[in-house]
C-alpha cells in the first residue's frame, strides 16, 4: 500500500453516506417524481452506453423521449431538477466521519488526491472542505461517458500523470466503482455499506474494504 502516489475518490455515497441526502430531498424527490423516474431510467441507459463526444446532449434526447418533450426542454429540465435543483440540500449534508482528516493526512503524506464523480462535483460547492485539497477535479459526464465506462477513468489517469497501478480508487459502488476502476487498471478500495460492516463481510472483488475513514487511513499511510 505504500507505493500509491494518488488516492481518487467517488463523492456521492462514498464521502458522505447515501442515506442522509436521500431523507432531506425525498419530499422534493416526491413532488417531481415523475421526472426523476425518468431520469433514473436515462442514467441506468447511460451506463450501459459507450463514450460519446456529447454526452449532455444524448442524455436531453433520451430524456426527452421519456418526458415526450423536445430535447431543448428536457436539457432545461434537467439542470432545473437535477442539477440547480439538488445543489442546495447538499449544503445541508455533512461528509463521512473522518474523511476530511483523512484525505488532509493523505495530502500531507505526499500523496496526490483527486475527486470523480458522476455528476457535477461542484454541485456539492467546495466538496465540505475537500475540493481544494485535490489536484485534479473531474465529473465523469464531461468525459463522454459515465462510470464503469473507461473514459472517466481514462481522464482521471491522465490528469493525475501517475501510473495507473499507483492510483488507488476509492467507491461505494460495486459495479461502478470497483468495476470500472479495477478494469482501467487501478487499485480499489470499497466503502463498506451497512450490512457489510455488521457481518465484516470485505468485498472480494476490491483490493480491500474499509469500514470507517480511519481504518481507510491507516491502510494507506500505516
Amino acid at each position: 500500500m505504500a507505493n500509491f502516489a494518488a488516492v481518487a475518490f467517488d463523492i456521492d455515497g462514498t464521502l458522505y453516506e447515501d442515506w442522509k441526502i436521500q431523507v432531506l430531498v425525498f419530499p422534493y424527490v416526491l413532488r417531481h417524481r415523475s421526472f426523476f423516474s425518468a431520469f433514473a431510467r436515462v442514467r441506468k441507459t447511460l451506463h450501459k452506453k459507450k463514450f460519446s463526444p456529447d454526452f449532455f446532449s444524448l442524455q436531453a434526447d433520451l430524456l426527452a423521449a421519456e418526458l415526450r418533450v423536445e430535447s431543448v426542454k428536457a436539457k432545461e429540465l434537467a439542470k432545473k431538477i437535477v442539477y440547480d435543483g439538488l445543489s442546495p440540500f447538499f449544503e445541508r449534508v455533512t461528509p463521512c466521519r473522518d474523511a476530511y482528516n483523512t484525505i488532509a493526512a493523505f495530502k500531507n503524506s505526499g500523496l496526490k488526491i483527486a475527486l470523480l464523480s458522476d455528476f457535477p462535483p461542484e454541485q456539492k460547492g467546495s466538496v465540505w472542505g475537500i475540493a481544494p485539497l485535490c489536484d485534479a477535479v473531474l465529473s465523469s459526464e464531461k468525459t463522454g461517458a459515465l462510470k464503469p465506462n473507461a473514459a472517466p477513468f481514462d481522464a482521471l489517469a491522465d490528469a493525475l500523470g501517475e501510473p495507473r497501478e499507483k492510483i488507488l480508487y476509492v467507491g461505494n459502488s460495486v459495479h461502478c466503482d470497483v468495476r470500472g476502476a479495477h478494469g482501467a487498471g487501478f487499485k480499489t478500495a470499497y466503502f463498506m455499506p451497512f450490512w457489510r460492516r455488521i457481518l465484516s463481510k470485505p468485498l472480494k472483488e476490491a483490493d480491500f474494504s474499509f469500514k470507517s475513514y480511519r481504518q481507510l487511513q491507516k491502510i494507506v499511510l500505516e
